[in-house]
């Protein structure tokens, strides 16, 4: 390990993990260096995200799968084999952590919590991501992002007033979930390299969504106030914070600070605004934001979109609207380096956006997802395993 290398480099991770949430939050680690071992069960084929579609760049090679695992290690490993299960005590004496995101029963069913695998590693954490945690009366429940923006009111907060309910563009939930297992796991593990003893550490997709209703849950339980969706997917007290009509298109602007909202006024002309009793405060905008939404309307029809991007950014607070294509093409993106190329051990590398997490001077991991069990024999090999015994295992099903 070098000094100078990644900053998880020499973490070792095993991940029973499947789908999204888990394999998200496992990606940062191994985008950051850790040794992340994804623990696939041949029997089903491992992640069942391998065989996600609609895009794919062979069969059986589904993108969606490479955008969640690059940088990890694969071995096709039956848990619920009694072989399986003792090669995993083995691996998980070497490891640092467990990470799984499986359904809130499964866990203790198949020996990967703490009390079961302390005896192998007293130093091991073991985290949890679960749909609804694994207490509780809901704990063998099945679920998905989708279901938790429903249940957590985000449906209730996004799109325009009067339209049906509306979820996130993106699972925001699993993703999100996912970055926080990963956080709280590092922070257990400090916390075990400290003191020797290791720990189960839970969260859940239905805690992480309710955790992000942020300020609204505040003056919801404080003040009585439901939030609820707003024109124009603005700001719910911060005038102008919110989509505005140009000549051609859309603009988002967001004076958060009164000093942008003077530079904004005069910008479009109007400097008299920022003495207009009606504007003349956060509090009097808000009270008056239909009146200023449709006097900026129009002024900003005076120009098309780019010319006050032109004209403005950097000096108020505006962007763009635009469609998934343009945000990737953008030059902005690549002056950040912003998207990497993945290396395969055949055929060409995968285009994803990079991490972005930065070390100056830091050359972080850059390869693709793993094929299934790609890894299987190598740490077999260096858990001790000799030849004849990896055949066995695998004459027994117990690997793949």
């Amino acid at each position: 390990m070098s000094a100078d290398g990644p900053p998880l480099e020499g973490l070792r991770v095993l991940a029973v993990e499947q789908y999204g949430a888990g394999p998200w939050g496992s990606l940062y680690l191994a985008d950051l260096g850790a040794e992340v071992i994804k623990i696939e069960n041949p029997r089903d084929g491992g992640d069942v995200s391998r065989k996600v579609g609609p895009h794919f760049f062979a069969p059986g090679d589904s993108q969606f799968f490479h955008t969640f695992n690059r940088n990890k290690k694969s071995i096709a490993l039956d848990l619920k084999h009694p072989d399986g299960a003792a090669v995993f005590r083995d691996l998980a004496a070497s490891a640092d952590a467990v990470l799984d995101n499986l359904r809130g029963d499964v866990p203790e069913r198949i020996g990967l919590t703490y009390a079961q695998l302390k005896a192998a590693n007293p130093r091991l954490v073991c985290a949890h991501l679960s749909a609804y945690g694994r207490e509780g009366s809901r704990a063998a429940w099945p679920g998905y992002d989708f279901l938790m923006q429903a249940e957590a009111g985000y449906l209730t907060l996004t799109g325009e007033p009067g339209a049906p309910p509306a979820k996130f563009g993106l699972s925001m939930v699993d993703l999100t979930a996912g970055l926080t297992c990963a956080l709280g796991l590092l922070a257990a593990v400090l916390k075990a390299q400290a003191t020797g003893r290791g720990r189960d550490l839970d969260t859940s997709l239905y805690d992480v969504a309710l955790h992000h209703l942020n300020y609204p849950a505040v003056w919801y339980l404080n003040a009585g106030a439901v939030t609820g969706r707003q024109p124009r997917s603005a700001h719910p007290s911060v005038v102008p914070s919110q989509l505005y009509t140009t000549r051609d298109g859309w603009i988002f602007v967001m004076c958060n600070k009164e000093k942008f909202w003077r530079v904004l006024a005069t910008e479009l002309g109007h400097a008299e605004w920022c003495d207009d009793p009606r504007f003349a405060d956060f509090a009097a905008r808000l009270e008056n934001r239909d009146v200023l939404q449709h006097l900026i309307d129009a002024a900003f029809a005076a120009q098309t979109t780019a010319a006050w991007l032109e004209r403005l950014s950097g000096r108020v607070p505006v962007a763009p609207v635009r469609d998934v294509g343009e945000a990737l093409d953008d030059a902005f993106l690549r002056e950040r380096a912003g998207l990497a190329e993945y290396s395969r051990a055949d055929g060409p590398g995968v285009r994803m956006v990079a991490n972005p997490l930065r070390s100056p001077g830091v050359t972080l991991p850059m390869h693709a997802a793993p094929a299934l069990g790609e890894h299987t024999d190598a740490l077999l090999e260096a858990l001790g395993y000799a030849a004849a015994r990896i055949a066995e295992l695998r004459e027994r099903g117990a690997i793949g």
